[in-house]
């Protein structure tokens, strides 16, 4: 029986990079948290100038780095880059193995928020979108693979999408369309690599609650959430934490939804 008893530190000698985790109050720092919980060293990816463009502003990021490091018995270390630049996520990840050695996990979670609209003037929000949100997902996922040492146990990526197979994400055209990609591409990703017994799975954290909701929206949308609030970034993280683990070892090439029961027609009602 001992065998089935769950390790407290699943991912204890292992390295995750963590990408758009430089924000306390977002998806990719509660991943990072358990992550580093769960005994990896982990590598956290930020870019500031992107928040301080939003309404809840640029955080501290020595301030969200100080907060993985108290969840972890390994190392934890942050890294600036701008994943609009498509040299970036190689150097990303040549970055993360000289602070940390080999990245056996990897979790793509930075994304653009804003910039976007709906038809009717949409040009250069397309591409901004598409090179951060989907074409950036990819490209560390071949940096990853191409550098990954297959005699190490355990490699896993996991990439974020959204809801847009849902239902619809009125005003969101760009960012619902890279989104799709990214899930789209999940189960060709997952097939080239699982020979190496590499995995890569995508998850739809649906609506979490990172600054840009709050009580108001939920007012509004209160009765599409049978839990009765939204997610918070703890919800996801945990689903993303545990993907990472052998728990999933025979989990890949999937899309989940981590959403709360999340009814978007529920009682007669329709976005549109």
């Amino acid at each position: 029986m001992s065998t089935l008893r769950r390790d407290p530190m699943p991912l204890r000698g292992r390295t995750a990079l963590v990408t758009g985790g430089g924000r306390r109050g977002g998806i990719g720092h509660a991943t990072a948290c358990r992550l580093a919980a769960y005994g990896a060293a982990v590598v956290v990816h930020h870019f500031a100038p992107h928040d301080a463009t939003q309404e809840w502003g640029a955080d501290d990021v020595d301030a969200a780095l100080a907060e993985v490091r108290g969840h972890a018995t390994a190392p934890v270390a942050g890294v600036h880059a701008d994943l609009a630049d498509p040299a970036a996520p190689q150097r990303l990840l040549d970055a993360a193995r000289e602070l940390s050695g080999p990245v056996d996990l990897l979790v793509a979670n930075q994304a653009l928020s804003g910039s976007d609209g709906p038809l009717g003037e949409l040009s250069e929000e397309l591409d901004r979108h598409w090179a951060v949100d989907a074409r950036a997902s990819i490209l560390l996922v071949q940096a990853w693979a191409n550098a990954h040492d297959d005699t190490r146990p355990g490699g896993a990526a996991v990439l974020l999408t959204s809801g847009q197979a849902r239902g619809p994400m009125p005003g969101e055209v760009a960012y619902a369309a890279a989104k799709a990609a990214v899930a789209g591409i999940t189960p060709t990703l997952a097939d080239q690599l699982a020979d190496r017994r590499l995995r890569v799975n995508t998850v739809n954290p649906g609506p979490v609650d990172t600054g840009y909701l709050g009580a108001q929206a939920f007012r509004a949308m209160a009765p599409m959430f049978p839990f009765g609030r939204f997610g918070e970034p703890d919800d996801p993280a945990r689903l993303i934490a545990w993907l990472c683990t052998d728990e999933a070892a025979w989990i890949t090439g999937q899309v989940i939804d981590s959403e709360g029961g999340f009814a978007r027609h529920r009682n007669g009602w329709r976005p549109w």
